[in-house]
């Protein structure tokens, strides 16, 4: 196991036992190791999981530029599934709401939604829908 897969997965205990700001430190050093490497899927997905730490601690900053990079790293790789965009997206698309850019979010939710039906994932399929309905665009 390579250094970065140790840190996330570290990261990932800490997330999963509510210990964030810890989490965070993993991942970011993981994110710090993967920069480096020639590996965009991975570096997109670990700093994806940064910006969703960021987002639930509040630094609403941060997780903005961290979702930024990620869906600009999946956007430019022609290796980028469906579900990993689609993920991007909800993500990005919450807080955008959240600080008060529902225009964005809407945009955001419609894309995640196409993604979530392409890949058949119910679940990411009704949370669009759900969000949508409430920012009054279904």
């Amino acid at each position: 196991m390579d250094i970065a897969q140790l840190w996330i997965e570290q990261g990932r205990t800490f997330r999963n036992t509510d210990m964030p700001r810890m989490a965070l430190e993993r991942y970011t050093a993981a994110t710090n190791l993967l920069r480096d490497s020639n590996e965009p899927q991975r570096l997109a997905h670990t700093i994806r999981h940064v910006a969703d730490i960021q987002s639930d601690m509040g630094h609403l900053t941060d997780a903005e530029s961290s979702y930024a990079e990620a869906l600009a790293i999946y956007r430019g790789d022609p290796q980028t599934t469906p579900l990993d965009l689609a993920n991007t997206l909800r993500g990005y698309a919450l807080l955008r709401e959240e600080t008060g850019d529902p225009t964005a979010a809407k945009a955001m939710w419609s894309e995640a939604l196409e993604l979530y039906r392409q890949t058949g994932v119910q679940a990411g399929i009704e949370e669009a829908q759900r969000y949508l309905v409430r920012l009054h665009v279904l």
